[in-house]
């Protein structure tokens, strides 16, 4: 918290917490999250108990919030969120103001993830669950049909561990936190493990063991960490927005959490790397790019893993991960492949291969199915999710609630017969 002090012309107007909260609608807690934000400066008065605000600061961040309401009215679909997790700019990506690419690069998915919650780092930090967590988890898994594709599990295993915690209702941001700490391992403990499963160490070692049945080498195991670390979040997303919405009616982190997961099924969000991992087994099958991508475009279906509307060069992840997939053994195959599809796909339009051909690679290089990629998607997001869950819990309630643009026949209608 930062003290300041009193303007040298004339007194100043000081309002205590509660009536601060008051005149913001929010939470008395939320007053101080906006302090510790430096959106609000705060002062202990001699022999008071208690903070108290400057109200001429306090009334000018209650117009923007009214201002920024009101854009968000009028924008519509198109609206626009106060956040300080991720900025998207000029082909690269920041973490709290920081090159995402750099710190995947240098910290692991914890530690990545903890920086976005709080951002401060925790060198060596390592997420476990409870066994008590993870089993309540692995028996709900247990019971799907063996077909359930990777998000069902996850869903399944949210919904299993929100029922396992008594103090889910709580949002504050400690609770949140200890949540968010028990919950990400607890999605990756109940996956079905393969042989050399480990449930121990790492997340990214952890995860490994129910991807692929090979055991993991150096190489492998730090571009799937990097993976995850370079995933853990990407602005207002389509499943952080979903997140958002249910932070907003103040649902519980697994709620929220589900929201997300229910999202990232559609192929052109998290499901994306499935298809780009398909694409590559068949140019691999074919031994060239080009009738696999005469085939794709002939039936009307556009090319995965190419182009993203946020980069209109290079996608910062894909560069970092294919930079770790030089070095993964047995890639060189599936690298060859992916830029021969994108050495194809130029002749007619250039694009960039997007995170999703990078992720792509990693998971047909590592024996993995065409599904790992969403598994990964999904496993990193979640701490991203998280992030944004956070914001929301800080903010007004209800406030992401767009007005419908009604279109319908005009009333009053004859009642139907």
């Amino acid at each position: 918290m930062r003290d300041q002090e009193p303007a040298p012309h004339g007194p100043e107007r000081r309002l205590s917490t509660k009536e601060t909260a008051e005149l913001l609608g929010v939470k008395p807690e939320t007053v101080y999250a906006y302090v510790s934000r430096g959106q609000l400066s705060s002062r202990r008065e001699p022999g008071g108990r208690g903070s108290t605000f400057d109200a001429a600061e306090v009334d000018a961040l209650a117009r923007r919030h009214r201002r920024e309401s009101q854009v968000t009215q009028a924008v519509g679909a198109e609206m626009s969120v106060r956040t300080g997790v991720t900025l998207i700019d000029q082909d690269r990506y920041y973490f709290r103001g920081v090159d995402a690419a750099e710190l995947a690069a240098l910290h692991s998915y914890e530690e990545v993830a903890e920086w976005l919650w709080t951002g401060r780092l925790s060198p060596g930090v390592t997420f476990t669950a409870p066994e008590a967590t993870a089993e309540v988890a692995r028996r709900a898994v247990a019971a799907l049909p063996e077909h359930a594709e990777p998000t069902d599990r996850l869903r399944v295993a949210a919904v299993a561990a929100a029922t396992e915690d008594p103090l889910r209702f709580d949002l504050s941001e400690e609770a949140v936190l200890a949540t968010a700490r028990i919950l990400i391992p607890t999605l990756v403990a109940a996956l079905p493990p393969r042989p050399h499963a480990r449930d121990e160490g790492p997340l990214a070692l952890r995860l490994w063991g129910r991807l692929t049945g090979r055991e993991p080498d150096e190489a492998s195991l730090r571009a799937l960490d990097t993976a995850l670390a370079l995933l853990v979040d990407h602005d207002l997303a389509a499943s952080t927005l979903a997140v958002r919405v249910a932070a907003s009616a103040r649902a519980h982190v697994y709620a929220a959490v589900s929201a997300g997961l229910g999202v990232i099924e559609g192929p052109l969000h998290g499901a994306a790397s499935g298809l780009a991992h398909r694409l590559l087994l068949d140019v691999l099958d074919e031994g060239s790019a080009v009738p696999v991508i005469a085939a794709e475009l002939r039936a009307g279906r556009r090319i995965p893993g190419l182009g993203h509307r946020l980069y209109p060069g290079e996608d910062p992840r894909a560069r970092a991960l294919f930079a770790l997939l030089e070095h993964v053994p047995r890639a060189e195959p599936a690298l060859l492949a992916a830029r021969d599809i994108v050495a194809t796909t130029a002749r007619h339009t250039p694009l960039h291969a997007n995170v999703d051909l990078a992720l792509a690679v990693l998971t047909v290089a590592c024996g993995m199915p065409a599904t790992a990629g969403e598994t990964v998607f999904a496993v990193a997001r979640t701490a991203g999710w998280i992030a944004h869950a956070l914001e929301e819990y800080g903010e007004r309630p209800l406030r992401m609630r767009p007005s419908g643009h009604y279109v319908g026949p005009r009333p009053p209608q004859p009642a139907p017969q």
